[in-house]
């Protein structure tokens, strides 16, 4: 209620003839034909239009009570309790909306909480900001798919600690992305955000090329570098990653109490296909029994760090990389997912059926581990070899 009227004065109003209106800050004055006047509102609130008779002058309203309704409908909108007409939606912006859904979320024990925190915060809040939500049309999440794939990956890890930037965004990275929108607009139709999902959104036909992965020489060469690199725990982390096929953030966030040395199992609680128990090889079972005893005691984490705000370390990229340069590895080519690539294409070569894979990989449908049987046919032709001795046939 800090505006200036010049309009909407008493002296002003008192002077209209029957039939005119003045407008001043989304308030309307009308002087009636029996010389009573109407105060009514309409403003924009959050993308959603208020149109509101506040009463008339016989009946003691004032601009004042006109004002009061106005700044209780945006601080209303603010909080998330915007007082609409029965039947009409809350007009959440899309960047609100994302911050209540990765809370929800988080209330319901949802799946893979910080990457989708990562790509609302870094990409999708900052491309669709106030939009309203109700307002994501397929034309916007085709502009968004545009605008990112001419974007350069940015890499924070460059020479002298300086970023740089590579290659544009690949088609996979936006349709994770994709993804998160798609299952943001879904749970806003559950809850009640909104009466239908407002956008179609299609994938991008991902690079189905050949999936790098690591020798076994280059696996040796590797951990033999890291097991001698500065940070302690770029061992730990490759040897748990080239022997189990986790994901990043799943060996990073490592429990001392999810291990279970007996049983031969980490128990992972927030993975990306649901909670799940991954086995591991004896021999890693012995790295981590004598890795576990070089933690401080009473240490809760695998991968500790007292100065983070978890405790825990998220991010070992420097020394990773630090590592592939130091192994004579062309580092574009092995990333951090390249450890789970590797597993997983290892085990398919040794003649792993592809459920048990599958099983261990923790992929939520065979389809995704289907595409590593085809790396290097070697063992495909081993697998004929032996239909055709058990088959015997002899050529004459």
């Amino acid at each position: 209620m800090s505006k200036t009227f010049t309009k909407l004065t008493r002296p002003v109003m008192r002077k209209l003839a029957a039939g005119d209106k003045l407008n001043e800050h989304g308030i309307m004055f009308e002087r009636q034909a029996n010389s009573d006047g109407v105060f009514s509102v309409n403003v924009m609130v959050d993308g959603q239009r208020i149109h509101r008779v506040i009463g008339r002058e016989s009946d003691g309203t004032t601009r004042t009570q006109a004002e009061e309704f106005i700044d209780k409908a945006r601080q209303d909108a603010k909080t998330g309790r915007l007082n609409l007409p029965k039947g009409r939606k809350l007009a959440l912006t899309f960047t609100d909306a994302a911050e209540k859904y990765l809370i929800k979320l988080a209330q319901e024990d949802g799946k893979d909480l910080q990457m989708k925190g990562y790509r609302f915060k870094m990409h999708l809040s900052p491309f669709f900001g106030v939009m309203p939500l109700n307002k994501v049309t397929s034309f916007d999440v085709e502009r968004y798919k545009k605008q990112r794939g001419s974007e350069a990956v940015m890499r924070p890890n460059g020479p002298g600690g300086k970023p740089t930037y590579g290659d544009n965004t690949k088609p996979a990275t936006i349709n994770r992305e994709l993804a998160a929108l798609s299952h943001l607009l879904n749970k806003a139709v559950e809850w009640g955000w909104l009466d239908h999902k407002s956008a179609t959104i299609k994938r991008l036909k991902e690079n189905s090329g050949r999936i790098t992965y690591l020798t076994v020489e280059q696996i040796e060469r590797l951990l033999k570098v890291a097991e001698g690199d500065q940070n302690r725990q770029i061992h730990a982390f490759m040897r748990i990653g080239l022997e189990t096929s986790m994901r990043k953030t799943e060996i990073l966030s490592i429990r001392r109490e999810h291990i279970n040395l007996q049983q031969h199992v980490i128990y992972i609680p927030k993975a990306k296909a649901g909670a799940r128990e991954q086995p591991i090889t004896a021999d890693l079972g012995e790295y981590l029994a004598a890795y576990i005893t070089t933690l401080r005691p009473g240490e809760q984490w695998l991968f500790p760090s007292p100065a983070a705000k978890e405790g825990r370390t998220v991010n070992l990229d420097k020394p990773f990389r630090r590592c592939v340069l130091a192994a004579g590895l062309d580092v574009k080519q092995v990333v951090r997912h390249t450890l789970r690539h590797t597993a997983i294409t290892h085990l398919v070569q040794a003649g792993v059926d592809l459920p048990t894979v599958k099983r261990i990989s923790g992929h939520k449908n065979l389809s995704m581990v289907e595409r590593y049987s085809h790396q290097n046919g070697a063992h495909i032709q081993s697998a004929m070899d032996k239909l055709s001795e058990r088959y015997k046939i002899k050529t004459v």
